[in-house]
């Protein structure tokens, strides 16, 4: 679909990267990695054609479509959400006007016999026929279906969209990219407003209907569970692993290993040349070997080693003063807003050393609890804050407090105490300072740098409670591990904001599900809740960290152990009954999408572009398709749940 050939890309001296090549083929779906500033935006940006690369070809056939989602989009604020998502059809919109003048045509004339009817009749019967390819018919539920998908609830379609915050518009955004339907989906941190629910959907949309995917994202979870293939920029190179993130991250373990091995090799091979040359400069006897040598040391190519991982960083919390029991205790907590009602009847105790998790769709009222736990906003009923309580507070205007005349390093010097001060520039380089960026001023920082730079700054302060409101937000996969580890090994006690699945697991041991103007706790870890949710009919994930599977193991082996031999057989005789129906799915699926490329390219010759038995046979087939992938997906999720 996309070819790439000797791509290179520079801004200064030394280029981002070069000897780019590699291929974006159907079916793919790639995670595009490395480092913040390696140029994983930009290559996005040059492979939808918005940036030209300084040297290299970026061949796309003519009849490819690409549907980018950048991080930052101009938005429209001049329609309601349906008719903005309506936009994604505005090429079937203008067909669907153009066969409805043909039929209006036809109806004025009444030249039944001359030649122009009939031309006029041929032309309507193509242009009809192209739309139901289309699948005009089914624009509208699959609209919703969409929207639905992304959180909007029914009633939100005919709301404008001026009265929705900059989240959510960028899911229309995402919704009208989807909808277009696309060869290729170019997403650049797709998760960044998405809730956990609206994430599976996304998940699960371009696992079965995405046609090619390029992604770039540092949510680990959702790229794992989408993606088969990994592209990492770095060292000035982009290297293809034919794997997802977490083989990735072993196979790159071990390549970063021989090429230490190889450094090292050649470190002591030009020692060994130096040390001759050295020697045997001043003698005549020697100076052909030595210029020999000295030519040798001339083509030596240095070999690169990539990037030192900083994950390995471990972080600690100062010393702080020891809390009461409950440092939170909430008893019929009420908030309204007017006449809407947020959340009411909350009743809740957080102990000493826990690490709860804030969960539920964008809107239900996470942040609002937490500004109540503040004291940022008025509410009604109890919120008792316990004894010597000390909160460490992060949310996004956190960035904002900032003293702007101080260097990134001068702020994090500031608070930092005892030891480690003399870490400082180990701990920025994790959270992407390294180098001269520590020199910078917060000034000339970016709205993520200073969210960086205030969770740093967050994490040395000497505080017994913390409250993080979508921490990850702005962070890398080695910036969140250092993170999470440091919470982990946190004495306090935590409350997280967070949609990130990975994040939260092994790290909360009780999750508050926020919906409905409810607020219920569940015990146990972010894939335990996430299990309840799937057994008790809420829509959940289906996948799962290692972690979590092995304690399924653990739970499925168990219940094996009561069940009789008899109930066990017929459990398999249907698990084997699902996937043979899986698999014959999966046949007839790859059978017409063959058919369809064969027809698809016949319809492309001239001759047979109004061909209608060909026409008939690729709108029948299409549907057929259609039925047979709504019946993989049932048969497919059937099979997931008896398993």
């Amino acid at each position: 679909m996309i070819s790439v050939e000797q791509l290179k890309v520079e801004f200064g001296v030394k280029p981002l990267f070069s000897g780019a090549c590699f291929v974006v083929n159907d079916r793919d779906r790639i995670a595009l990695v490395g480092k913040n500033g390696a140029g994983k935006s930009t290559l996005l940006k040059i492979l939808c054609g918005l940036q030209k690369p300084t040297e290299g070809v970026v061949a796309v056939p003519n009849d490819t479509t690409i549907g980018y989602l950048p991080q930052v989009m101009i938005l429209q604020d001049d329609t309601t959400v349906r008719d903005e998502a309506r936009k994604a059809f505005d090429n079937v919109t203008e067909l669907s006007r153009k066969v409805d003048q043909l039929n209006q045509q036809l109806a004025e004339r009444t030249d039944y016999e001359s030649e122009e009817y009939a031309a006029l009749v041929e032309k309507f019967t193509s242009e009809h026929e192209r739309l139901l390819m289309m699948g005009a018919e089914n624009c509208e539920a699959e609209l919703e279906r969409t929207l639905a998908g992304l959180g909007f609830r029914r009633e939100d379609l005919e709301r404008p969209t001026s009265e929705f915050s900059g989240g959510w518009r960028m899911r229309i955004e995402l919704a009208k990219i989807l909808l277009k339907k696309p060869d290729v989906l170019l997403l650049d941190e797709p998760t960044n407003h998405l809730d956990i629910e609206s994430i599976q959907w996304l998940e699960q949309f371009l696992s079965t209907q995405a046609k090619a995917v390029v992604m770039v994202s540092h949510d680990r979870a959702f790229i794992n569970n989408v993606t088969n293939r990994t592209l990492e920029i770095s060292c000035g190179k982009i290297i293809d692993y034919k794997v997802k993130y977490d083989e990735y991250v072993k196979l790159r373990a071990e390549r970063r290993e021989q090429q230490i091995r190889a450094y090292e090799n050649q470190q002591k091979e030009i020692a060994d040349i130096k040390d001759f040359v050295e020697r045997f400069r001043y003698k005549p006897t020697k100076a052909v070997q030595v210029q020999s040598r000295l030519k040798q040391l001339e083509k030596i190519v240095p070999i690169e080693i990539d990037e030192v991982d900083n994950s390995a960083l471990h972080l600690k919390f100062p010393p702080c003063l020891r809390s009461g029991d409950f440092p939170i205790i909430c008893d019929e907590v009420r908030k309204d807003y007017g006449s809407h009602t947020v959340f009411d009847h909350v009743n809740m105790t957080i102990k000493r050393g826990e690490k709860v998790a804030f969960v539920g769709r964008n809107g239900e009222g996470k942040s609002t609890l937490v500004k109540c736990i503040m004291n940022e906003i008025p509410f009604t009923g109890n919120l008792k804050i316990g004894h010597n309580v000390q909160i460490g507070y992060f949310a996004q205007n956190q960035a904002q407090l900032l003293d702007e005349s101080l260097s990134v390093f001068e702020t994090i010097d500031n608070v930092a105490r005892g030891e480690i001060r003399l870490r400082i520039n180990d701990i920025l380089g994790a959270f992407m300072f390294g180098g001269e960026a520590s020199e910078k001023k917060v000034k000339v920082l970016s709205g993520g740098e200073r969210s960086r730079l205030a969770m740093i700054r967050l994490l040395l302060e000497p505080v017994n409670l913390l409250i993080l409101d979508e921490p990850t937000n702005h962070l890398d996969m080695p910036s969140k591990d250092v993170l999470k580890e440091a919470i982990k090994a946190f004495d306090g006690t935590a409350i997280i904001v967070s949609h990130d699945r990975e994040f939260l697991d092994g790290l909360v041991t009780k999750v508050y599900e926020f919906g409905g103007g409810k607020v219920r706790e569940h015990i146990g870890g972010i894939y335990d809740y996430l299990r309840t949710c799937a057994a008790s009919g809420v829509e959940a994930f289906s996948v799962k960290t290692e972690s979590a599977k092995e304690t399924e193991k653990e739970e499925t082996k168990e219940n094996a152990n009561k069940i009789s031999y008899a109930e066990r057989k017929e459990r398999q005789k249907q698990i084997n009954k699902a996937e043979k129906a899986v698999k014959e799915s999966e046949r007839k699926i790859e059978q017409m999408e063959k058919r369809l490329k064969e027809l698809d390219a016949i319809l492309c010759k001239p001759e047979n572009a109004s061909n209608m038995e060909i026409i008939t046979e690729y709108t029948s087939t299409k549907r057929a398709l259609d039925e047979e992938v709504e019946r993989w997906e049932e048969a497919s999720m059937a099979l997931e749940e008896m398993k």
